[in-house]
């Protein structure tokens, strides 16, 4: 089915200009067309084979710390952030201690957040010194610096709240040739009780696409050196947060574009209709004005035909209201959506305003259910609640089942969790797999059946402070 629909999508792609693609419907009859996604992002055939799903944080931690002691040639490691703990630290002394790194044959590239990355005295900045003290010509990190915190806010806003107004959130982690793409963080809670989804994928094509869309992201982002001062590259002159913020959003988003537009031409060009599953990788940039996964994202959920379902999963419940909106009035899918309970919640119990965020998802959720139930959606949409004793909950993505299928055939698997915060202000990434082999189906439905296992049926209307109502109302674009 995936192949006779790629043959007749790559005639349309190649006949119609780039700029303006002429997409087909998501669906046709019982089968499910995905053939659009080429007319939006790069087309990578890879054998299923080469795609392995990791299912617990130490798991992601034992193959990342090996690939750390044992890749030849490259590593690119780009997180929201990396800790301060032995576990971290353990993984910098893997990578100073890897045999190519010490001959200078292996390069090393992190790019991590700006504000997280320097939060507090102790930070990833000065846990990742001594890598550029040892080796500065193979090792390079960088931090994005969002274009919108600048001015007073920059001035006067605390560390940990001005991490509010956008983050860097892309979750990549490179070696050689393998891609381990998640939600997760390089921390130890992440490690070790916080539960995720983690995606190990060999293939040379889609590392060598990611690699060179870091590069352009750290084009215009901080350069730390070794003495931990920040500098731009010599061919970069507009600050992020002096000068015009016009002229570096304007001049950031035609790097990336550029990029984007001129690979997927080049790629879409060899699709192949001698594989059975294919990954289309998406972008969500929106202080940046780069909207292409919430575009991709809402055409998935409104083309659910009946008799078909989506599980969704998300750390933090908070679905824009356009989300909301199509799920609820356009899909006609079955959908089961699992995030965490209030006790599986990373915020609960933290100083401040912080420790309300767990009852302002509930609230949210709460807004949800009841939309849903006015519109007589009740019989087709569910909640649910991770919970599992000791741990906290961050996964997310999606799961897509044809018409009567026991098997989903398409998962989205990255780091937004459909929330405003991804939608709007973070840098976000997260590809899209589609496949017909049996085998990763299987697999697919068996990493989504664990942690709905899980799942309790949400109680969305738990009681909630009072503070928390006004709290929602003011700031839920923010978390």
């Amino acid at each position: 089915m995936i192949r006779r629909l790629f043959n007749s999508v790559v005639e349309t792609v190649l006949q119609s200009p780039p700029e303006s693609p002429v997409l087909p419907q998501c669906f046709v009859k019982e089968d499910t067309n995905f053939g659009w996604l080429s007319n939006l992002s790069p087309c990578f055939p890879v054998c299923s084979t080469n795609i392995k799903i990791l299912t617990e944080p130490k798991q992601f931690y034992d193959t990342i710390l090996h690939h750390c002691k044992n890749s030849c040639y490259r590593i690119i490691l780009v997180s929201l952030y990396l800790g301060t703990g032995d576990l971290e630290k353990q993984l910098v002394n893997a990578l100073m201690t890897n045999e190519q790194f010490q001959k200078k044959s292996l390069r090393i590239n992190v790019l991590l957040d700006y504000t997280r990355g320097s939060r507090n005295e102790h930070n990833s900045r000065t846990v990742l010194q001594p890598l550029l003290q040892q080796n500065d010509k193979n090792c390079s990190i960088f931090l994005y610096h969002t274009p919108v915190l600048r001015g007073l806010l920059k001035k006067f806003m605390p560390n940990r709240y001005n991490e509010l107004i956008g983050l860097q959130h892309m979750k990549l982690y490179i070696f050689d040739d393998t891609l381990i793409i998640s939600g997760a963080n390089l921390s130890n809670d992440y490690f070790t009780n916080r539960q995720d989804r983690y995606f190990l994928i060999k293939d040379k094509k889609l590392t060598d696409f990611y690699c060179g869309l870091v590069d352009k992201v750290q084009s215009f982002s901080f350069k730390i050196d070794k003495n931990n001062s920040l500098s731009f590259a010599s061919t970069w002159k507009c600050s992020p947060y002096k000068g015009s913020k016009q002229e570096f959003i304007e001049k950031a988003k035609n790097i990336i574009e550029t990029y984007l537009n001129d690979f997927k031409e080049e790629q879409n060009k060899q699709i192949s209709d001698n594989f059975d599953t294919f990954i289309f990788p998406t972008f969500q940039m929106s202080q940046l004005g780069i909207r292409q996964d919430s575009y991709i994202t809402e055409k998935i959920l409104a083309g659910a035909p009946k008799n078909s379902k989506f599980r969704i999963a998300t750390g933090y419940f908070n679905l824009t209201n356009q989300y909301m909106n199509t799920l609820i009035h356009e899909c006609q899918a079955k959908c089961e959506i699992l995030m965490a309970h209030p006790k599986a919640n990373g915020f609960l119990g933290a100083k401040g305003p912080a420790g309300g965020i767990p009852y302002a998802y509930s609230l949210i959720a709460d807004k949800f259910r009841r939309q849903y139930e006015i519109n007589g959606q009740q019989h087709r949409i569910k909640l649910l609640e991770f919970i599992r004793e000791g741990w906290t909950y961050h996964g997310k993505g999606l799961w897509y089942y044809p018409p009567n299928s026991q098997y989903p055939c398409l998962t989205m698997i990255g780091s937004p969790n459909f929330g405003d915060r991804s939608v709007t202000k973070d840098l976000e990434t997260q590809v899209v797999i589609v496949t017909e082999n049996q085998e990763l189906r299987k697999k697919l439905y068996t990493e989504c059946e664990n942690l709905y296992e899980l799942g309790l049926p949400a109680d969305t209307q738990r009681k909630v402070p009072v503070w928390v109502n006004t709290f929602v109302s003011i700031f839920r674009s923010y978390f």
